[in-house]
């Protein structure tokens, strides 16, 4: 059953300075406020297939995830799938502007994060999000509202 959460943002900066932030996932931590620290393999590139884990934090609990790039498309998308619980997070990039993708601006970008369960959600997560980060209805409104930090932190970031 696969569980989408989404929410997207305007971003007043051209889709390579966007793209620049968020395909460089050991940055998530400046503007997750789940996520903690981000560590790739000394030596290894950032690309389609890239191994890291994440240090993450909810509330005084801290835990280790274990993620692969699974969709690397410059300046257009990054994915990648957590192996502890299945999900899929995403970032997409498109033009935007003043009056839209199309408009006589375009200089803008619209960046959307998702995140996707297309193999729904694994038994352990679930238990573990019972037990101990207050249920799935909770837990998801507290990735939702992560979400909004993070689109912001990242807006922020590439306007500066």
């Amino acid at each position: 059953m696969d569980q989408q959460l989404e929410d997207s943002i305007a971003i007043d900066a051209p889709l390579a300075r966007v793209w620049e932030l968020v395909s460089d996932v050991r940055r998530m931590a400046e503007w997750s406020p789940q996520v903690t620290s981000t560590r790739i393999a000394e030596g290894a590139e950032l690309g389609e297939g890239t191994a890291f884990t994440n240090r993450n934090r909810h509330g005084e609990l801290e835990w280790t995830t274990h993620a692969r790039i699974v969709r690397f498309t410059p300046e257009e998308e990054i994915a990648f799938r957590i192996e502890e619980n299945w999900a899929v997070w995403s970032f997409h990039l498109a033009p935007d502007g003043p009056d839209g993708p199309d408009g006589p601006d375009g200089a803008g970008t619209r960046l959307t994060q998702r995140r996707a369960t297309p193999d729904g959600i694994s038994e352990l997560s679930r238990e573990l999000t019972e037990g101990f980060l207050g249920g799935m209805d909770t837990f998801t409104a507290s990735l939702r509202d992560g979400m909004r930090q993070t689109l912001a932190g990242i807006k922020a970031a590439a306007e500066a």
